[in-house]
């Protein structure tokens, strides 16, 4: 299974790290590090930036924010080493190690922690695992088992209350994304208000408060190769205490099942298409069934999950426009964002 296993490659120029000011620093905090280390780059994700440091002693994963312009609120590191270090014990997350604020050593702030070897499963199931729809279905239940457990740890018991504000939650994040898009607009985009203006008409009563990730998905769950348990949850870039089915629809607006028309087979990143994945009504059937929360009606969740992903995409495509990142992967987001505005639309008509 070695060869299923995730690896990075080089870095891309824009990314450079200033790894000549990182090391030093590094060596200074975390025991066994000496000279510079072989740097590369992890592919996956559009936002926060990840590398690998390899030492001849040790490997360590380090996560910057992307550069150039940047929301205000986004792309916080503090966010990131807080929750990791909050469910350390809890939950399946990586060890920090150490953390800078200083953003005169490295130009921005980062982090480092442990490394997780295992398997990360991104746009196709790899044939090497021999998963049959039925095994298939089996990952997808495990993983989307993590998603329940996390959004029922309970936040007293474990000292998480006073990782975000909770109550609100639903008001805050149509206002914000809402707020964010218009200051992401670029010529020729959607202008998104028809959406913003649905979602703030139909808001439901906030369902609860747990912990939610904000981007749980199969690319950011780490496998062990030999069984494929869950040894590890990465990105915790937009973790905070909110509303569970809200962070449900996140994760949905990822998931591309099989019939979906072809402009989402091609937006698609992870194998949820695959024999075997539950649809995204089964995973709403799921989710209820080992939560006990009755969902009457996802259509808001779902509209705010691509609404949110649409949000995400204009701001990486701001940043394209303006010249400020040339990552060839990024060229199709101007359109993609203008899609996911239509299907919006599409989905609120069809209601």
């Amino acid at each position: 299974m070695s060869d299923l296993l995730d690896r990075p490659g080089p870095v891309r120029t824009d990314d450079a790290l200033a790894i000549d000011a990182i090391a030093p620093w590094l060596a200074e905090r975390v025991e066994g590090l000496a000279g510079p280390p072989v740097v590369e780059q992890f592919k996956g994700g559009a936002s926060n930036l990840t590398y690998q440091l390899t030492w001849p002693s040790q490997t360590l994963i380090l996560r910057r924010p992307p550069f150039g312009h940047k929301a205000k609120s986004a792309h916080d590191m503090g966010r990131e080493v807080r929750f990791l270090q909050a469910l350390a014990g809890l939950y399946p997350v990586p060890r920090v190690l150490a953390h800078c604020t200083d953003a005169a050593v490295a130009g921005a702030e980062f982090y480092v922690m442990e490394k997780l070897s295992g398997v990360i499963l991104r746009t196709d199931l790899p044939g090497g695992l021999g998963l049959d729809a039925t095994s298939t279905r089996a990952l997808c239940d495990r993983v989307l088992d993590q998603l329940v457990a996390l959004h029922s740890l309970d936040l007293d018991a474990h000292g998480l209350s006073h990782l975000g504000k909770g109550v609100g939650y639903v008001q805050r994040q149509i206002d914000g994304w809402s707020g964010r898009y218009r200051k992401a607009l670029t010529p020729g985009a959607a202008d998104g208000e028809a959406v913003m203006r649905w979602l703030a008409d139909h808001l439901p009563a906030q369902a609860g408060v747990s912990l939610i990730h904000g981007d749980f998905r199969f690319d950011n769950v780490v496998l062990r190769a030999d069984d494929l348990a869950v040894i590890g949850v990465l990105d915790w870039e937009m973790a905070t205490l909110g509303d569970p089915l809200m962070d449900l629809g996140n994760s949905l607006a990822y998931w591309v099942q099989a019939d979906d028309e072809p402009v989402m087979q091609l937006m698609r990143r992870q194998p949820t298409h695959a024999p075997g994945m539950r649809t995204r009504a089964e995973v709403w059937d799921y989710y209820q069934e080992h939560t006990g929360r009755q969902v009457d009606n996802p259509l808001f969740y779902e509209v705010y999950g691509l609404f949110r992903l649409q949000v995400i995409l204009q701001q990486i495509w701001y940043r394209v426009h303006h010249g400020q990142s040339s990552n060839p992967a990024f060229a199709s987001f101007g359109e993609v964002a203008k899609y996911l505005d239509a299907r919006c639309q599409r989905l609120i008509e069809a209601g």
